[in-house]
């Protein structure tokens, strides 16, 4: 009964959203109110039925419904009923359910938030909605059903693929599928300002929270997955250059550089062209990584099973690529006329680099990710391509954003004078410069970190030097203190402050990044009972091991106190977990943290006869808090940058 209703409702929602998709082609043009009440309806159809069908798989999974295969594959009667939620996203079927149940919310707000608004692009704002989510829909119903009966019923499920069974499998999946969903709002109106011709910087003003929105929690959704890596995966890192790690990045970096260079075309209207090439790239690149995740056509623990899902996307994929670019250049005409760059001294020339660097980078990562594909298909070779390739041709990349970071918010528009260039970054410059000279003499003599940790100092140095002298400002003309004056600042332009907010946050992450990156340390011994060993400034001991039976598995906990000199940190219980699906078993590692390092301890084995002896890895990840920290700096500037704060004097001009 469960799968009967939720199959029943896909296809009817699949019904509903092919309608939406059609009729504005075949409907007069004196209709387009009539479609747009129709469509709005229909999305709140799609959206009730859509609901119907996540939570009759909700109910399978909690109630342990095997006669539903994706229960059998994705839960068992041990596992906990938290768990058993997140089931819902943890394989193939459930997980493009969700992303079409995020895509139907996104589409029913806008629906519903601008139905007096945008009268001429609306319809096909909605029919772009409706050709998604009838894709998608068609996948659900069609190519890959999460209802699909099983006879005979088992008595028991397989269970998540351990690695799944963690804290943060509730937050990872939604977070990086709202972004990935999220990208779609302002595609789907820069589709319709193409279609109606409507170039101006209407749809960019109205999509620019959503796209922040999207950005926000594509970046949350990396972050969160890079924890998840480091405490659950057992090898003391956060970012391997998976394909699939890949395929979650790659939108990230045009949705950046979009949100750069719409304040360009805002301010100056310019790179109206490329602005839109961006979010039809980015939109895109969702749509791709799906594909490289579904298709089984890669090697990583993050894929899910090879099906024909893989190469339904591929085909969905060239659909919107061909007609997105076919309407760019159909608009093109419209498109002409732009004014041009009055100096290569200017935030304009700093955003457009900006913008060539980080599609740089895209470029990049996207040929390491499919190089082995192409090298496959077209030698029948195997090969890979690993973090040393993604590494060398990355870094120099990153730094020139980190730079670009501290001078395009600074920099004067059209072009900057030498006033404004000695008033924004003489002291910044030579704060960072002595900075440099300190790490130089406290031993810090590599190029690329002691290049890298001066350029955050000097992006850390003008964004603190450029708040100073606007508190400094607020008090000398009104009065205000420190906190008044920062919320007067923020109130009055949101986007700037929030903008530079986040920032310091992506600079405390690149810092985290850059610490641990280059002054780890690491040891591996094999100790019994009471025998130590020493990785830095910190002593490891050895207090034996103890059996436990958990709901879904076997767990062997080792137990080891740490001291740092003559301060006992306590006692760390690193772990082996053993499933019985499984032929190897999974670790679970664990660190403490501070705010210049971590200690990371991984149970690699222990002796099967005598229980007094396991082996131990440690390692020393020196900043990695810190990346952490960033990801909740970037939360506030993004609340700063979108949040509706009531401005005290509306009639000043905003300065992006």
């Amino acid at each position: 009964m469960t799968a009967t209703i939720g199959h029943s409702s896909i296809l009817l929602a699949f019904v509903i959203a092919l309608a939406g998709s059609v009729i504005p082609i075949l409907v007069p043009r004196g209709a387009n109110e009539r479609y747009v009440t129709f469509a709005r309806w229909g999305i709140l159809g799609q959206f009730i039925l859509v609901f119907l069908a996540g939570s009759a798989l909700i109910y399978g999974l909690v109630m342990t419904d095997f006669s539903i295969r994706y229960v059998v594959f994705n839960t068992t009667r041990a596992t906990p009923i938290y768990y058993r939620i997140t089931g819902l996203w943890g394989a193939l079927e459930g997980s493009l359910l969700l992303w079409e149940w995020i895509l139907i919310i996104f589409s029913g707000i806008v629906a519903w938030v601008y139905r007096d608004r945008h009268r001429e692009m609306m319809p096909w704002v909605l029919m772009v909605f409706c050709i998604i989510s009838a894709f998608f829909l068609g996948v659900i119903a069609f190519v890959s059903n999460p209802f699909e009966i099983v006879s005979p019923v088992p008595p028991d499920g397989r269970g998540l693929n351990p690695l799944l069974e963690d804290a943060n499998m509730m937050s990872h999946p939604p977070l990086l599928y709202t972004g990935f969903v999220g990208l779609a709002v302002p595609y789907a109106f820069a589709m319709a300002a193409l279609i109606v011709g409507k170039l101006d910087d209407a749809w960019i003003v109205t999509t620019r929270r959503w796209t922040i929105t999207a950005w926000f929690f594509l970046t949350m959704g990396n972050l969160v997955g890079a924890y998840w890596s480091y405490h659950v995966l057992g090898w003391g890192g956060y970012w391997a250059w998976d394909p699939v790690e890949n395929a979650a990045f790659m939108p990230w970096l045009p949705a950046t550089a979009f949100l750069h260079s719409v304040q360009v075309q805002e301010r100056r209207g310019m790179l109206k062209v490329w602005n839109l090439s961006l979010i039809i790239i980015a939109f895109g690149l969702t749509i791709f990584g799906t594909f490289l995740t579904r298709s089984g056509i890669l090697s990583s623990i993050h894929a899910f099973s090879s099906g024909p899902v893989g190469i339904v996307f591929l085909c969905f994929l060239a659909f919107v690529l061909l007609c997105s670019f076919g309407l760019l250049a159909y608009r093109s005409e419209h498109l002409k006329g732009q004014p041009e760059l009055d100096s290569m001294v200017s935030r304009e020339s700093a955003f457009l680099l900006n913008n060539i660097v980080l599609v740089s980078a895209l470029f990049t990562i996207f040929l390491g990710t499919i190089f082995p594909l192409i090298s496959e298909a077209v030698a029948g070779v195997q090969v890979s391509v690993g973090a040393p390739y993604f590494n060398s041709v990355t870094v120099p990349l990153f730094l020139l954003l980190v730079f670009l970071m501290g001078v395009g918010p600074m920099i004067a528009w059209r072009k900057a004078s030498w006033d404004n260039l000695k008033r924004n970054f003489l002291w910044p410059a030579a704060g960072s410069l002595i900075f440099a000279l300190g790490l130089f003499v406290w031993t810090v003599r590599d190029f690329w970190p002691l290049l890298g940790f001066t350029l955050l100092a000097f992006v850390a140095f003008t964004i603190l030097y450029d708040t100073a002298l606007a508190l400094r400002a607020r008090r000398r003309i009104a009065g205000e203190g420190i906190v008044s004056g920062l919320i007067t600042l923020a109130r009055r332009n949101q986007r700037r402050y929030g903008g530079l907010v986040v920032h310091l946050g992506v600079v405390l992450i690149i810092l985290g990044i850059a610490g641990s990156m280059t002054y780890s340390r690491e040891r591996e011994a094999t100790l019994a009972l009471k025998d130590h060993l020493t990785v830095g400034p910190y002593l490891i001991q050895f207090e034996g091991l103890k059996e436990s039976r958990q709901p879904t598995h076997n767990l062997v906990q080792g137990s080891f106190r740490v001291f740092r000199g003559t301060q006992d940190l306590g006692i760390l219980s690193p772990a082996l977990k053993f499933f019985p699906s499984q032929q190897s078993p999974i670790g679970r590692a664990v660190y403490q943290s501070s705010l210049s390092e971590d200690i990371y301890l991984i149970l690699s084995g222990f002796s099967e006869l005598d229980k007094n002896q396991a082996t131990l890895k440690v390692l020393v990840r020196p900043l990695v808090v810190w990346m952490w920290v960033g990801g909740f700096i970037i939360l506030l500037g993004t609340l700063v940058s979108i949040l509706p704060f009531r401005e005290k004097d509306r009639g000043s001009k905003m300065e992006d």
